[in-house]
């Protein structure tokens, strides 16, 4: 009895924050992705990849909860604050930072970080895709070495979610490169962090290497390395997958996912997404890119060319029943989803009728309608590594023929898809996003305010007043009632305005190696567990040894 007490003690302790010896059980996971990470700081980060390493490497202030509640700040979790308050107007929260809180080279987490993190958005050199998020903060203030001071504009359901944002970074590091320079910087290469992970090593196009920070304030990880290997050919890193040489690939291809989950050595998570995909106009004449695109300048020709699009089918065949017709610029995850909202339909009879009555009625031999001797051709880019977004845009080309309509579909690696659209070379883009919990993503991707500093997060270049200043009034809005109707306004503005052609909103299915015991999965955000991920002791493997320290 005396001996199963003191087990139980010591699990207890393992549980618990420190650095206890006994929660070091060590191990490997190799992540499969399919594109290197694009920036390693979070003000820098554009793509996907670039998201889940940093936020590996760098804490925030708090993290969401597995409520993935972002209003007010109910259910959030202490990070690098362990505690926090808000003023009695509720215009400023003041954070209290962990004492035990360091940054990887051994420097103490102090409250001017919080302020540079902060300066490191503001700052246009850096064209941050945070900035539009932010935007009602108005400063970050150091009260003392310990305490950061977040104000704000007005009061917003999300402040406080806003205020995580701001993920601090080590001014001793970074505080003497000069604006712009950042992005460029040696330093940005080798980040120093606050998380669980330390960077290793950085092989661009091939390989990034985490390893678990021992003596970290919120305990070290249980795995020992995190390794993402790139693999541009999803074929490919499938393969990988299947023969035991990675460990983790998100998100499948439909096509795969009855295949792997027969794998007798893959466990595959299936949850809510969080990921939506859609046929996207450029505003812009990629030629001429201070010049209204030819094509899509035009409302009706944009509303006729969705109407000839029977997008219902297209996902069917696509992904079967692993995703549902998209409802706009969000998915049914989050709480200010609205499947009430008026869609422009499948109708090749109106897309006919409106096509004619804006002059386009002359076709040639091929078929193609013509306007004063221009033809209705445009082209649309897609990654040649995603079979899905290929096959839809086939089945997309083939409905817009039929109705007089020349789409001609672009295929090309993914580095170079991902190269062309932040720069806007395109007339349309079959592409994709991963949102969150937060609708405030909306002024990151869609808003005026993302075209500043090149528009590399609105490359589309979608301008609306209306729905930005919808987007403005239901962010702020503290009554839920009233910031849902808000919202349902600004998604009906841009429904009505055909900015793109909301294809698919994906389940998540995601594919883990069995031999890892994964207590929670996070459907918006899964790496955020890795560091409680551990390895069946019985499914060690030789990669599963410790490594050497550095």
């Amino acid at each position: 009895m005396r001996r199963l007490l003191l087990s139980v003690a010591l699990l207890l302790l393992a549980s618990c924050g420190g650095d206890a010896g006994s929660e070091r059980n060590g191990g490997t996971v190799v992540i499969g992705i399919q594109a290197d990470a694009d920036a390693l700081l979070m003000p820098l980060v554009d793509g996907v990849y670039g998201r889940v390493v940093s936020e590996l490497l760098f804490d925030r202030l708090a993290e969401i909860g597995p409520g993935l509640n972002t209003v007010g700040d109910a259910g959030f979790e202490p990070r690098l604050a362990h505690r926090w308050s808000w003023s009695p107007d509720s215009l400023a929260i003041t954070f209290e930072l962990d004492p035990d809180a360091k940054w990887h080279d051994g420097a103490p987490v102090r409250a001017e970080d919080v302020v540079f993190g902060l300066q490191a958005i503001r700052d246009s050199g850096n064209v941050s895709s945070l900035n539009a998020s932010i935007e009602n903060v108005t400063s970050a203030v150091a009260l003392d070495s310990m305490h950061a001071e977040i104000r704000f504009a007005a009061r917003a359901p999300e402040q406080f979610y806003m205020a995580t944002l701001i993920v601090p970074l080590p001014r001793h590091v970074y505080g003497s490169i000069p604006s712009g320079g950042l992005r460029a910087s040696e330093a940005a290469r080798a980040p120093v962090g606050s998380g669980r992970f330390r960077l290793v090593r950085w092989e661009s196009g091939v390989r990034l290497e985490l390893a678990a920070v021992d003596g970290h304030y919120r305990g070290r990880p249980h795995l020992d390395r995190v390794l993402f290997s790139v693999s541009p050919e999803v074929a490919t890193g499938i393969a990988r997958l299947k023969a035991g040489e990675t460990d983790v690939w998100d998100p499948l291809p439909p096509a795969v996912i009855g295949d792997l989950a027969a794998e007798p050595h893959l466990r595959v998570f299936n949850s809510p997404g969080f990921d939506y995909g859609f046929l996207a106009f450029n505003f812009r004449d990629p030629r001429a890119p201070t010049r209204p695109h030819p094509l899509f300048s035009d409302r009706g020709v944009r509303r006729a060319i969705t109407l000839a699009v029977d997008r219902s089918t297209v996902v069917r065949a696509v992904f079967d029943t692993l995703a549902v017709v998209a409802l706009g610029p969000f998915v049914r995850a989050q709480a200010s989803a609205d499947s009430t909202l008026r869609q422009i339909p499948y109708d090749r009879d109106a897309a006919n009728a409106l096509l004619d009555s804006l002059g386009w009625r002359d076709r040639g031999a091929d078929g193609v309608r013509r306007r004063d001797g221009r033809t209705l051709a445009f082209s649309v880019i897609v990654p040649s590594t995603s079979r899905t977004r290929e096959r839809a845009a086939v089945l997309i080309q083939e409905q817009l023929r039929a109705v007089g309509v020349a789409m001609t579909i672009e295929r090309m690696d993914f580095a170079v898809f991902l190269g062309r659209q932040t720069s806007g070379n395109f007339d349309a883009i079959l592409g994709g996003t991963r949102t969150t919990p937060s609708p405030s993503g909306l002024r990151g991707s869609w808003a005026s305010a993302a075209l500043q500093g090149g528009g590399s997060q609105n490359p589309w270049h979608y301008e609306s007043a209306a729905f930005d200043d919808a987007v403005k009034a239901g962010l702020g809005a503290m009554d839920p009632i009233e910031s849902k109707a808000q919202l349902r306004r600004a998604y009906q503005q841009i429904i009505d305005d055909a900015a793109a052609i909301w294809l698919y909103e994906l389940r998540n299915v995601s594919a883990v190696h069995r031999r890892f015991v994964v207590p929670s999965w996070r459907p918006d955000a899964w790496w955020l567990t890795l560091g409680d991920w551990s390895v069946d002791p019985a499914q060690r493997l030789p990669r599963d040894a410790a490594p050497a320290a550095p």
